[in-house]
């Protein structure tokens, strides 16, 4: 890996970073999926993380007429607090590339980063795309390929992510697929490749997470907490 050293945009490595994370769902106007931000201790097949878990229902609220759309949930970093110089932004323009430690169930999600635009509900989205549903992996995404969207939708101009002002990151699952969802994180940061010792820790986690369940079954529970 050559370049900057990779900056840590959030780490799950104890109880009180939950805490650095908002998250929203359509319950927030109304409707009625859930969502679950928890945070899980390291066990023998897996770091510390967080758990991005709950229901995903398309059932629209009563009496609200104008709500014609729901079935998301997602979660983002609270933005940074300021400092003497003004506002705190991350600055990723040195970085080839988002660099995520995740274990996905195979849905449709999304990683989200929201830049100080001119236009505050615009965000640049790219699919997480999971190689190993069920298992530990590390997935790098491009900086260069991050789409600028408004509420999901793909608007033109397709202008490049500012990555000197970067504000937050997270990630929403909108596929609108009624039913339960989990998506477990241990973090998310700027990177422009795999150091050798992530490599080799990638390669290590990922050799513990297939090894046979115990007797007692209590490697099968540790993987699904």
């Amino acid at each position: 890996m050559k370049g900057a050293a990779p900056l840590p945009l959030v780490t799950f490595s104890d109880p009180s970073s939950i805490g650095l994370c908002k998250p929203m769902s359509d319950a927030d106007i109304g409707g009625y999926s859930e969502i679950d931000l928890d945070f899980v201790p390291a066990s023998d097949a897996s770091p510390p993380h967080a758990r991005f878990h709950g229901n995903i229902s398309i059932q629209l609220p009563q009496n609200m007429p104008h709500i014609q759309r729901t079935g998301f949930s997602g979660w983002r970093t609270y933005d940074r607090p300021p400092t003497i110089l003004g506002k705190s932004l991350f600055d990723l323009d040195p970085y080839k590339y988002l660099a995520l430690r995740v274990k996905s169930d195979g849905r449709k999600y999304f990683v989200n980063v929201q830049t100080e635009s001119v236009v505050p509900t615009d965000l640049h989205q790219h699919r997480l795309y999971a190689r190993k549903p069920g298992d530990w992996e590390t997935v790098l995404i491009k900086m260069s390929e991050f789409v600028r969207t408004n509420h999901g939708i793909p608007v033109e101009p397709q202008r490049e992510m500012m990555r000197q002002r970067v504000r937050s990151v997270g990630i929403s699952l909108t596929d609108r697929v009624p039913g339960p969802y989990e998506l477990c994180i241990a973090k998310i940061w700027a990177t422009n490749g795999l150091s050798e010792s992530e490599a080799e820790e990638d390669a290590r986690i990922d050799e513990i997470s297939k090894e046979p369940a115990l007797a007692s079954g209590e490697a099968e529970k540790q993987r699904t907490v």
